[in-house]
């Protein structure tokens, strides 16, 4: 088969594989969520195995205690966040006119500081973000009436997800060998070697970066409460989840307490600054520290391009969009990886004659290197 027909055939394969998402969107979520929970467990079924567990029953203690403890903690803070959240919402529109009322009263320091057409400026920005938010508020009774609506499905996926998990825990070593058993035996060594980089990737997605997001869910959470901050708690449990897009975790935390610390606090600017201090420092513990040593450079993808597929496939699919935006943008930049190696290695690259300079990456000056 020609380089040409192969290449048709992955573009079908993959043209085909996008329809049947966009057909199945509204029946995927539990199997969705099903599938990343069994890939996150297999290798705690795995080790137990190791220590002479029959691999069923291994499936089942790993799986009912993570469900025991997931309901645990659940039904301990599902009362206190749902209420913290319920209080937010009910009091945001209250936040919003007294940080306006600061505006005004400090116009006549701003205008002083910035000059009268930036201070215009200022309070036309801080007006218009006012609207904004005011408007954001006005459509959340008609959203959590949608959410009452989709209840029953709400309860669908808890139910169908833990056994769409415990049936791909089960045969999950079975799986795996029945697809490397239908590789092209001709391929079969380099399609490995691309599927072991899938896997890294994947792993720095489900297990890495989830583990980032709970981590960065708990610390806010607790921080923000142990300061003293009105609704910390619900506060830095939405910033820590949302953190899974890049910089919109931390944006919204950020400028969310500190507006509410602005106006629980002033004129005490201590503790405004104590607020941002939170989110200032713990983005750099995250970026410095966490981030390289739970995801390291498994998923290497650039934040636009992460960002972009968060939109797209947000907008074409919905939640369950959402959920396989970061590792399908993961797969896909694996993918993109090895076609640009490939690329590089072609007669279309090095020229006809096998190539006779290639220049070294680094674009350092050195000298020109013969292409092998």
């Amino acid at each position: 088969m020609t380089l040409r027909n192969q290449v048709l055939i992955w573009i079908a394969f993959l043209v085909v594989m996008i329809v049947l998402l966009w057909l199945f969107r509204g029946i995927l979520l539990p199997f969705v969520v099903g599938a990343a929970l069994a890939y996150l467990l297999n290798p705690m079924v795995n080790q137990l195995q190791r220590w002479r567990f029959n691999r069923g029953w291994a499936t089942a203690v790993v799986l009912l205690a993570v469900i025991t403890i997931f309901v645990g903690v659940f039904l301990m803070f599902l009362p206190l966040v749902g209420q913290q959240i319920i209080g937010l919402i009910q009091r945001l529109p209250g936040y919003v006119t007294s940080l306006q009322s600061l505006v005004t009263e400090w116009s006549p320091q701003v205008n002083e500081w910035l000059g009268p057409e930036r201070a215009a400026q200022f309070q036309t920005s801080i007006t218009e973000l006012t609207r904004q938010a005011l408007g954001f508020i006005a459509t959340l009774p008609a959203e959590l009436v949608n959410i009452g609506y989709t209840g029953a499905a709400v309860i669908g996926v808890t139910l169908v997800t833990p056994v769409v998990a415990f049936y791909l825990l089960l045969d999950w070593e079975g799986m795996v060998r029945g697809l490397q058993g239908l590789l092209p035996r001709d391929h079969k060594q380099e399609i490995d070697g691309i599927l072991s980089d899938i896997d890294k990737s994947m792993a720095g997605v489900i297990r890495g970066q989830g583990g980032v997001l709970v981590i960065d869910a708990v610390f806010y959470a607790t921080a923000l409460s142990l300061i003293g901050l009105n609704f910390g708690l619900a506060v830095g449990l939405i910033s820590g989840l949302l953190s899974f897009v890049p910089f919109v975790g931390f944006a919204f935390g950020f400028s969310l307490s500190v507006g509410i610390a602005i106006v629980q606090f002033w004129p005490n600017y201590w503790m405004v600054v104590a607020v941002a201090a939170i989110f200032l420092g713990w983005q750099f513990i995250e970026g410095n520290v966490l981030y390289p040593k739970l995801v390291g450079s498994s998923i290497n993808i650039n934040p636009v391009w992460l960002m972009f597929a968060l939109l797209a496939f947000g907008a074409l699919f919905g939640f369950v969009g959402l959920l396989l935006a970061v590792p399908l943008a993961a797969i896909g930049g694996v993918l993109v990886r090895y076609g640009v190696g490939k690329y590089k290695s072609s007669s279309l690259y090095l020229g006809a004659n096998g190539g006779t300079v290639a220049i070294s990456d680094a674009g350092d000056g050195d000298d020109p290197v013969r292409a092998p």
